[in-house]
Order: C-alpha cells, then sequence, then structure tokens
C-alpha cells in the first residue's frame, strides 16, 4: 500500500511545518498547514465553524499531508490518515525555535501562514505554550494511542527527525512514491 494521507501533529515549535515540507517534496504528496486555514491574511483568525468545514473539506480529499491541530477534527483526519506522525520535543527546545523562527521571520512570512501574517512575538503565546504544554502532549499521547494499528512515528528529537528523512525511499514507510 502506498501512503497518501499523513497526519502530523505536535506542539508549536516543534518543527511540524518544516518535516511537512520535507516529506511533501519527497512524496509529491499535498501539505496541508493548518495555520492557513486557522488564520486569513493579516493575521485574522476564521471562526471556529468555518475551520472545521476547511478541515473536513481537506480530509476528505484522497492525497494529503496535513499537519498541525484544530483537534475537534482529529477523530476523523486521523480515521482517513494512513499514518500519523506526532513531533515529541522538550518544551524547552521547542520555546527556543519560536524566538529564532520570530529572528529569521520578522519581516516576512512564513511559508505555512497566509500572506500578510508576519511573525511576530507575543508574551501571551509564549506563556500559553508553557501552560499547556502538559495537557496538549496529553492529548497528543491519547491520539498517538488511538492510531493503533496503523503506521505510526513519534519522533522525539531533532536527531530522530533527521534519522526518518535519511532513510533511504524504499525504507521510508511512506511506499513507493518517494524519489
Amino acid at each position: 500500500m502506498t501512503i497518501q494521507r499523513i497526519m502530523i501533529v505536535g506542539q508549536p515549535g516543534a518543527g511540524k511545518s518544516t518535516l511537512a515540507r520535507a516529506l511533501g517534496a519527497r512524496t509529491g504528496l499535498p501539505v496541508i498547514h493548518i495555520d492557513k486555514i486557522h488564520y486569513r491574511p493579516g493575521w485574522i483568525e476564521r471562526p471556529r465553524p468555518e475551520k472545521t468545514l476547511l478541515c473536513q473539506e481537506v480530509e476528505a480529499q484522497e492525497r494529503w499531508i496535513f499537519e498541525g491541530g484544530h483537534s475537534a477534527t482529529w477523530p476523523n483526519r486521523l480515521s482517513r490518515a494512513q499514518m500519523l506522525i506526532w513531533v515529541d520535543l522538550p518544551v524547552g527546545l521547542r520555546l527556543w525555535r519560536v524566538l529564532k523562527r520570530r529572528a529569521e521571520y520578522a519581516r516576512s512570512t512564513r511559508p505555512d501562514l497566509p500572506e500578510n501574517c508576519p511573525e511576530r512575538l507575543d508574551p501571551a503565546f509564549l506563556r500559553w505554550i508553557w501552560d499547556t504544554r502538559a495537557t496538549h502532549r496529553a492529548k497528543m499521547q491519547a491520539l498517538f494511542d488511538e492510531a493503533e494499528g496503523k503506521p505510526r512515528h513519534r519522533l522525539r528529537s531533532q536527531a530522530q527527525i533527521d534519522a526518518f528523512l535519511a532513510q533511504p525511499p524504499e525504507a521510508l514507510p511512506l511506499g513507493a512514491r518517494l524519489s
């Protein structure tokens, strides 16, 4: 079976978007970033029902790498996914990456965000990352446990992410589409 639908989850700063782009480049699968669904250009947040509908439209497609949250849609996304990847990095490293990302994209928009969403440093966001580190991790653990029976990968370090991506195409658990 060639894997055509990959679900990637993880907390902010874990590297979900970077991993999704790398897998998309190797597989040719379209990459969907939740932040492009969550926000409209200019950091305007979409209403929850609209986000849910957009997620469901993506999930119904035959081919995707879908990275990110909106956990209300996770059960359906997981049922459609043929593989789950959980990027589970330590909170200190994730906070560092968020700060580094801010510096890197201070005057531009990241590729995983809508246009006109320059990176910003919001102390409330940093606090939210810290405050939700255990509760959100527990939700992802439950999701990971639910995925028993399908290929699932928990990547706990950058070295594990690099090793996952460095596998020869025939060894990667994604089927024969890799180049």
